[in-house]
């Protein structure tokens, strides 16, 4: 049937379903568009940003892994991954990031996390800061999905998500059942702070199949009196392999079953990046985690 045989309802319903697909199409053209953050503060867009400046290493992968790798011009201090962002310059941090050197990259946007305050400067110079939270997986997956729409590839973001799903559920397969239900103790480096329930990592550990020392109402990231741990004897401690040769001189910690069992997980420098970054590499992260669940329990 041609256009000339349509009844005009039918012609109607067609002209209707064009328009829909093309304005789903629309940022992917150069048309404006409007995005939200964490903050709920709404940036308007005329077209996806071509130049993008990051100021977080989680963030600096989730744009490298949605395809927008070559849109960047700038990262923080801390970005490493992939390789290629060493190429690019290096603008310090949330706290100090280098607000003239950002501003003469002519940024379209400029990713950073909520808690960035020092970034207020670049607003009142007129450059879009784009802020996000990165605490929970619900986080990332929100992030990762807003990403993608600033770039212009919506279905990217929900691609992305739906790997970083299959590769958590993998991981978990591999988690011995002598560990499962099983506490663990997670050091954030440096310590006395950790990995709680309610975090990113802690709902890694909860999607393997063990749980936390710390619950949820403790909050993602909280810092932990060390008798607390003593007290909570879990059945894993997990952190950098310099402060794990450590643990057992601090007070009452030789008191530890998992330290004196070797029930213990050291990540080097690169896992430990993978673990504590809060973007596209998750299904990674699970994958360390769940390797050495493995390892401890063959023990």
């Amino acid at each position: 049937m041609n256009a000339a045989q349509m009844k005009p309802a039918s012609m109607r319903r067609a002209v209707l379903a064009a328009l829909a697909a093309l304005t789903l199409a629309l940022p992917a053209f150069g048309q404006s568009f409007a995005l939200r953050d964490d903050r709920g503060v709404q940036l308007h867009f005329a077209a996806p940003p071509q130049r993008i400046v990051t100021l977080l290493p989680s963030l600096t992968e989730s744009i490298w892994a949605l395809g927008g790798g070559a849109r960047l011009v700038g990262v923080d201090r801390y970005s490493n991954w992939p390789r290629d962002v060493e190429k690019l310059p290096h603008l310090g941090g949330l706290e100090d990031a280098q607000i003239e050197a950002i501003v003469v990259l002519k940024p379209d946007v400029v990713l950073a996390s909520t808690s960035a305050r020092a970034l207020d400067r670049l607003e009142a110079l007129g450059v879009r800061v784009l802020r996000l939270r990165s605490e929970s997986h619900a986080d990332v997956r929100r992030t990762l999905e807003l990403l993608a729409r600033l770039l212009g590839t919506p279905a990217e973001g929900e691609q992305l998500w739906a790997r970083l799903e299959r590769e958590m559920d993998a991981a978990a397969a591999r988690v011995p059942a002598s560990l499962r239900g099983q506490r663990v103790y997670f050091e954030v480096e440096g310590g006395p702070y950790t990995a709680g329930t309610a975090s990113f990592i802690g709902q890694t550990l909860a999607r393997l199949g063990v749980g936390n020392i710390v619950p949820a109402d403790m909050g993602p990231f909280p810092k932990l009196n060390p008798e607390f741990v003593v007290r909570a004897q879990p059945a894993v401690v997990m952190g950098v392999p310099r402060e794990m040769a450590g643990l057992a001189q601090r007070p009452g910690w030789g008191m530890l079953a998992a330290l004196r069992e070797g029930r213990v997980c050291g990540f080097d420098t690169a896992q430990y990046d993978v673990l504590i970054r809060p973007g596209p590499r998750l299904g990674e992260a699970a994958g360390l985690l769940a390797d050495c669940l493995a390892r401890v329990g063959r023990k």
